[in-house]
Order: structure tokens, then C-alpha cells, then sequence
């Protein structure tokens, strides 16, 4: 295979992956809590230097090269893939059961089929038995769930004012019947998405930290999405420009630098 090929086609099969992923963050522009995905785009060169310490061979770095074809260590690649949790506006509905979060880096726990997990979702409703639950219908944990069997927030059929304070602690009536659950993960770079309203995290229950006072949520509110749909119209023109411009480039690898060598290679007299 031709290397400047090669090389083109990697950057090509990058800018798809950037396509990929601005096209998911436009379609999700108005998902309540979404965070905006991003990727960081390297080369293959650093990629190794990187990973040069990991090598099974004796001095890795100049026993590997050997087998390096090094025109091709400047091929760009996807090397991270990462969740943007910059915190996003916030807007105003009266909803008594819209429960903003006040950080963007602030979760609530809900409890779904595979487990508990993370949501950042803040437009909340209540089931057939007055438990508090998301859009999906996944029970919203209280406080204490870590370290009790308590699963379930419940409010109270004849409960005609509900009063969230901005800790989640919740009142009907004036009587407290809990808390809600907001937690912050210690490190958010092993958080993982599920689909665009869930989240995940390895050993949560040693990797969530419960929030217990301050300002935690809004009541009345709902979290919009933090994509700005400027910015990624922007970076989707400049991916398709890109891939355009690799597919010409190719074209003219494979089709016209061939041509010309099968004809100048012939032409010559033996």
C-alpha cells in the first residue's frame, strides 16, 4: 500500500469519527441534562511514545523502531474519547417535580434493571404508587440508599404543596418525608455513558461521594443540554470539508499517481 494512502485514510476514518460524534451532540441539543461528548484527535508517533515503556522487548523504543515503517507514525487517530460536564443554563418551568442540579458535575441516582445508576436528568414525574421516578420510569434514590435498603422516594397521595429544599430534602405538607440523592463522582474521567440520559461508574459505592448540604438542586427548574449548536454546526462543516478533501486525495493516490507511474514505467525503453 502506498504510505501517503495510508495516511489518508487514517486521518479519513478520524474525521468520521468526529462527524460521529458532533452529529450526536446536535441531535441531543434539546435532551434535558445531556452532556456534550468531545475527542481528542493524536497521532500515532505519540500513541507509541506513550506506550513505549509498556513493550515486552529489551529497550523498547529501539528494538520496536526497527519494525516501524516511520512515515506512517504521523497518521492521525482518535486516541480519547471524553464527556464534557461544563454546567449548563438552566430554565424556569414551575414544574414542582423539575429538579435542576446546580453543579455539572452533580449526580442523582436511579435505580433501573442493570442497577443503580447516574443521571443528570432533572425533569422527574411520580408512578402508580406515588414514588419519585424519571422519564423512563426509573426510581429516583434517596439519601441514604449506600447504606440502608431504602430504594424509593414516595410522596404522599393527599399532598397538596411539596417544598424541595435546595439540600433535596423534601417536604409534603411540612412534614420531611426524605432526600433526595445528589452525589459527585471522585474522578470523572471513569464515568461512562449509557445511552444519552445514564451513566456509569466501576465500584460505585466506593467511587460516589454523597452530597449533604449546600445548594444543591433547584426546585422548578430543568437542566438544558450543554451543547452549543453554533459550535458544533461549525466543527460538522469543517468535518465534511475534511473528509472531501481527504477523498480527493485519495482519488488522486490510488487513481492518477498510478496512472501516471504505469505510464512512465512503460514507456521506458529497455
Amino acid at each position: 500500500m502506498q504510505n501517503g494512502y495510508y495516511q489518508v485514510a487514517g486521518a479519513f476514518v478520524t474525521q468520521f469519527n468526529i462527524l460521529d460524534t458532533t452529529t450526536n451532540n446536535l441531535a441531543n441539543v434539546n435532551t434535558s441534562g445531556f452532556k456534550r461528548d468531545g475527542v481528542v484527535i493524536g497521532d500515532f508517533e505519540r500513541v507509541l511514545q506513550n506506550k513505549r515503556d509498556e513493550m515486552s522487548l529489551e529497550n523498547g523504543s529501539d528494538k520496536a523502531a526497527k519494525f516501524l515503517n516511520r512515515s506512517i507514525n504521523k497518521v492521525p487517530r482518535v486516541v480519547k474519547k471524553f464527556i464534557d460536564f461544563t454546567p449548563s443554563s438552566r430554565k424556569f418551568t414551575g414544574n414542582k417535580l423539575d429538579i435542576a442540579l446546580n453543579a455539572g458535575d452533580s449526580f442523582f441516582a436511579v435505580k433501573t434493571p442493570n442497577g443503580v445508576k447516574l443521571t443528570q436528568q432533572s425533569s422527574f414525574s411520580l408512578n402508580k404508587s406515588g414514588e419519585l421516578v424519571t422519564k423512563d420510569g426509573y426510581k429516583v434514590m434517596p439519601s441514604n440508599f449506600i447504606n440502608t435498603q431504602n430504594e424509593n422516594i414516595v410522596i404522599p397521595n393527599n399532598t397538596s404543596k411539596l417544598k424541595i429544599e435546595d439540600d433535596g430534602t423534601i417536604y409534603a405538607n411540612g412534614v420531611n418525608i426524605g432526600k433526595i440523592f445528589v452525589g459527585k463522582v471522585k474522578n470523572l474521567n471513569e464515568v461512562t455513558k449509557l445511552g444519552d440520559n445514564l451513566y456509569d461508574v466501576k465500584d460505585m459505592q466506593n467511587r460516589l461521594v454523597p452530597q449533604q448540604s449546600g445548594n444543591l438542586v433547584a426546585q422548578g427548574y430543568k437542566n438544558l443540554s450543554n451543547v452549543n449548536p453554533v459550535k458544533e454546526m461549525v466543527s460538522l462543516i469543517e468535518s465534511n470539508r475534511m473528509v472531501e478533501i481527504y477523498q480527493k486525495v485519495m482519488l488522486t493516490q490510488m487513481d492518477d499517481l498510478n496512472r501516471d507511474a504505469i505510464t512512465k514505467l512503460a514507456s521506458v525503453k529497455a
